[in-house]
C-alpha cells in the first residue's frame, strides 16, 4: 500500500515543474523561508549532524547552502524541501530531490538526500519525508532511477537509505569532493528504480510504517 502523501500545487510560472508543498501523516515539506535560517545554521554547526561531511559550517556558508536550494526550488519547482512538524516544529531540516553533480562518476541523474536536526532523530522522520518525495519522483516526475550516497560509515544514513527501499550493490566510489586521503572520501551508492514504470506492478514497495528511524 502506497504511503499518503499530498501534493498541493502553488501558482506555476514558468518552471520545469509546479512547486509544491507536500503533506504527510505528520510532516510538511514547503519552501524555504527567511526565518528557517537560524535553525538550519544551528543544525550546521552541530558537530553530531556534520558528522560524516568534511566540516561544520559556519553562519555565512549555512546561509549560502539555503541561497542555493532555495534558488533551484524556485527554478525548477521541486529540489531540498524545508520540513516543519505542523504545529509542533517549524523547521526540522531537509529533504528532497536533487540533480546530480557532472563530477560525481554517476552522473547525470537525481538522488535523494536529507539533513535532519538532532532533536528529531529517532522518530521516523527522514524515512516519512524522503518517502514522499521519492513518490513525487517516481509518480509526478517520472524518473527512472533515484539513487542515494553517503560516506561509507554513515551507518544511520546507509539504515534509512535500505528502509526506504533503496538498494546497494556495492557500489562504492571516492567523493571528488572531499580531499584525497580524508577519512569520508569513500562512499557508498544506494539505487532505486521507479516502481510504477511497470504497469503490472499493482502494489509497489513504498509503504512507510513509523518506527524508530532517523
Amino acid at each position: 500500500m502506497l504511503m499518503e502523501a499530498k501534493a498541493i500545487k502553488n501558482d506555476a510560472s514558468q518552471r520545469e515543474y509546479p512547486a509544491l508543498k507536500i503533506k504527510t501523516q505528520r510532516l510538511l515539506l514547503r519552501p524555504w523561508r527567511d526565518e528557517d535560517l537560524p535553525a538550519f545554521a544551528k543544525m550546521n554547526q552541530d558537530s553530531r549532524v556534520m558528522e560524516f561531511f568534511p566540516a561544520i559550517l559556519d553562519r555565512q556558508q549555512s546561509d549560502s547552502v539555503a541561497m542555493k536550494i532555495r534558488q533551484q526550488l524556485d527554478d525548477q519547482g521541486w529540489g531540498f524541501w524545508a520540513v516543519e512538524i505542523p504545529g509542533e516544529a517549524s523547521f526540522i531540516g531537509f529533504t528532497g530531490l536533487n540533480k546530480l553533480s557532472n563530477d560525481l562518476p554517476f552522473a547525470p541523474g537525481v538522488e535523494i538526500g536529507w539533513r535532519l536536526s538532532r532533536d528529531f532523530w529517532g522518530k521516523g522522520y527522514a524515512s516519512e519525508a524522503a518517502l514522499a518525495a521519492l513518490e513525487i519522483g517516481f509518480l509526478q516526475m517520472k524518473l527512472r532511477e533515484i539513487v542515494a550516497f553517503t560516506a561509507e560509515h554513515n551507518l544511520r544514513s546507509r539504515a534509512v537509505m535500505s528502509r526506504i527501499g533503496l538498494g546497494y550493490a556495492g557500489e562504492k566510489f571516492e567523493h571528488p569532493g572531499v580531499p584525497p586521503g580524508h577519512s569520508l572520501r569513500t562512499h557508498v551508492l544506494y539505487r532505486i528504480e521507479n516502481p510504477f514504470s511497470n504497469a503490472a506492478a499493482s502494489e509497489p514497495e513504498l509503504e512507510y510504517q513509523p518506527k524508530n528511524a532517523e
